[in-house]
């Protein structure tokens, strides 16, 4: 059946970009660069890179569905257009290394999400509010405890076999983009945002994102579109209006910003 794509639809399927400025895995790669002048060249490289790979996942999209019309009808069907594509189409030991690849990046990705997930916890809520007095050892311990647990959940999502991996991936990248992407663009290109403005766009904005999903978006019409773009907006907005109405940040990190920006101090 002609699915009807109107701007609100449009609209919300653009707003998918906007998690990329959210992804911490990402981000945190940036940040472990050792020379700042090589940050021009893995810009470039990040860019280029997910250009090739997000053109070549709509390309197989579109090739499967020429091909294989049948195999698309359900979402889940969907998901596994690329390992019906592989199997047909090239050889055994070839397909298996293409499949390999899959898993690979996977793994790549999920180690990234574990760690990030366990150290924020161990490090931010433990010992930045539940212990501050908290040893070395006790912050490790709890950071190891926190990424098994974590482990064990995903785990068990993911032995329900008629859970859609689409809709999972869905809800978690508007939570990273609403949550991060805002204050990271505010951060590089605003002097002006507070401790305050940061802490409180990235609650609204996670907040917003089960809001949205959980409350608005079910009512349908208009407000059916992705809960990324409105919790986007969300957080920004709150950024904005809690950092000006909060005491600015200091000379001396107005200064450290200005110079990190453009290379020279204010007076």
């Amino acid at each position: 059946t002609p699915v009807k794509y109107g701007p609100l639809v449009i609209i919300s399927t653009l707003s998918w970009g906007l998690g990329y400025f959210g992804m911490p895995q990402v981000l945190l790669k940036f940040m472990a660069i050792k020379n700042p002048s090589d940050l021009k060249m893995s810009r470039r490289i990040a860019t280029v890179w997910c250009a090739i790979s997000l053109f070549a996942a709509v390309f197989i999209g579109i090739i499967g569905r020429v091909l294989f019309p049948d195999a698309l009808l359900t979402t889940s069907d969907s998901e596994s257009i690329f390992i019906l594509m592989s199997s047909s189409f090239l050889l055994p030991i070839i397909a298996g290394l293409v499949m390999a690849g899959i898993l690979a990046a996977t793994i790549s990705s999920s180690d990234s999400y574990l760690l990030i997930a366990a150290s924020a916890f161990s490090k931010n809520i433990y010992h930045g509010i539940l212990k501050k007095d908290a040893s070395d050892k006790e912050v490790l311990a709890m950071s190891r405890a926190t990424l098994i647990v974590i482990a064990v959940i995903a785990a068990i999502i993911a032995l329900d076999e008629n859970s859609v991996i689409f809709k999972v991936v869905s809800f978690a990248w508007a939570g990273f983009g609403a949550t991060f992407g805002p204050i990271m663009l505010f951060s590089l290109f605003w002097k002006r945002v507070t401790r305050s403005g940061a802490i409180a766009g990235m609650v609204t904005g996670g907040g917003m994102v089960f809001v949205w999903k959980l409350l608005i978006r079910p009512m349908g019409g208009i407000l059916d579109i992705y809960e990324l773009f409105p919790a986007f907006v969300v957080s920004c907005l709150t950024i904005v209006i809690v950092s000006l109405l909060t005491q600015q940040p200091s000379i001396e990190i107005q200064k450290e910003f200005e110079y990190v920006k453009n290379g020279t101090n204010i007076e």
